[in-house]
């Protein structure tokens, strides 16, 4: 009798040992309690199985996966900031930015921070520098309140051989005008570990944006990464996170944001790379009066999957939080969200809000929303949608019937279906970049 077996997950995982992470820890001469951190989320890692049939999971194939390449840890080999695309270096804003810090591989190739800043107290650095600088600040805020080795094996594994960083700290009653701008380059095939972590403390105020991108690769290539939006009671964080991966990089990623009483965080996130990205994008509203808002355009195409896993968590009275996803896909591409509300009981008066918009422009894509809510308590105010459309013939007719060419046409219809997501973003040049690459998607 022959019996049918299910394929297991579990055959094709990362080659790391416990002996990677105590070299990666000695090498750079890090203190116990940094090697302790890590060793012990080697022990979660090693205590989980690979992701297989959980909920967040039973949807997304990531067998395929070559981990004996994606595993290799990627060192930096000579490439300089020469290698970044113009487009990611601009200034944010004008010919002004607070502080701009290029890693190339995961090593500094610039860094610069204005002195306005510098005199206000802020803190703007690669992790590795922080760690050793600035412990004071780190050592209670890196993976102990946001993201956490236990929400994954993914995030166990980032714990534990995490390579590089940046850390933003912006003191009480400060207001860091000027944004800072972080970019992540990789040139090499293999694994990057990047974490970036911002702590702005109450009644403070700052704007971060990190462009995540690669050169074209050869082998498969795995980005495992985590951040971490810490938010102090009234204070205000705008943050903006680009991804642009190679089409042979996989990405798995832990990213949280903690908000404090009356305080506000604004993420924007845009998905235009890799080719499967599996990310975990969660608010957590742990203040009376917190206020979250998080928005994502995401456009897949050729053979990307992109699954992208929201919550919305109300852990307090009076919080209020908006998610606004935009994706569109085309060819043979796949696109999932999963969204999630949820409230504690008791935590009566909040308001919770999530749609997510889907754009299908070929017939052998496939998009999938799927929103939920968990509510605890009895006095709220909570929605969602997810609504699924092609291109509106009316819309393109209109257009031609004015002299423009179908092509042009159409391509200014989805322009205009991206454009409420855009125009979140601060910093029109970025707007522009965008823009840019949404059309270029189209035409290609």
């Amino acid at each position: 009798m022959v019996v049918a077996r299910r394929s297991s997950r579990a055959e094709n995982i990362p080659h790391y040992t416990r002996a990677d992470v105590e070299t990666l820890s000695a090498n750079r001469n890090e203190p116990q309690w940094l090697r302790d951190l890590r060793l012990s989320a080697w022990a979660t890692y090693e205590s989980l199985p690979m992701p297989t049939m959980e909920e967040e999971w039973r949807r997304t194939d990531y067998r395929h996966i070559h981990w004996n390449e994606a595993s290799k840890l990627a060192v930096a080999n000579g490439a300089t900031m020469a290698t970044v695309p113009q487009k990611n270096l601009e200034p944010l804003m004008g010919d002004n930015q607070g502080g701009l810090l290029v890693m190339v591989d995961g090593k500094i190739v610039h860094y610069e921070l204005a002195d306005e800043l510098k005199n206000l107290g802020v803190v703007f650095a690669d992790l590795e520098t922080a760690v050793r600088d600035y412990e004071h600040l780190v050592r209670d805020n890196l993976m102990t309140k946001a993201v956490k080795p236990t929400d994954g094996k993914f995030a166990a594994l980032h714990g534990a051989l995490w390579q590089y960083g940046a850390f933003v700290y912006v003191p009480r009653n400060k207001v860091a005008e000027l944004p800072l701008h972080i970019v992540m380059y990789n040139t090499q095939d293999g694994s990057a570990l990047g974490h970036v972590l911002v702590v702005v403390e109450d009644n403070a105020q700052a704007t971060v944006q990190v462009d995540y991108a690669s050169s074209e690769g050869t082998a498969h290539s795995a980005y495992i990464g985590a951040t971490e939006l810490i938010v102090g009671d009234a204070a205000n964080l705008r943050y903006v996170a680009l991804q642009d991966w190679n089409r042979q990089t996989y990405e798995f990623s832990h990213q949280r944001a903690l908000v404090g009483r009356d305080a506000n965080v604004d993420w924007i996130n845009g998905t235009m790379g890799s080719r499967l990205t599996k990310a975990f994008l969660e608010v957590d509203i742990i203040g009376k009066g917190g206020n979250g808002r998080m928005s994502a355009f995401f456009f897949a195409d050729k053979n990307q999957f992109f699954d992208l896993d929201t919550q919305q968590n109300h852990n307090a009275p009076l919080t209020v939080s908006d998610l606004l996803f935009k994706g569109a896909a085309k060819d043979t591409a796949r696109t999932l969200w999963q969204g999630m509300i949820k409230s504690l009981p008791n935590m009566q008066k909040i308001d919770g809000y999530q749609a997510c918009r889907n754009l299908v422009l070929s017939d052998d894509a496939r998009m999938d929303g799927i929103p939920g809510l968990e509510i605890e308590a009895d006095d709220v105010k909570c929605s969602h949608a997810a609504t699924f459309g092609t291109l509106e013939e009316d819309y393109i007719f209109y257009l031609m019937a004015r002299g423009i060419p179908r092509a042009e046409a159409q391509l200014m219809v989805i322009d205009g279906f991206f454009d409420e997501l855009l125009q979140r973003i601060p910093f029109e040049r970025v707007r522009d970049r965008l823009k840019a690459e949404i059309e270029a998607k189209i035409l290609s």
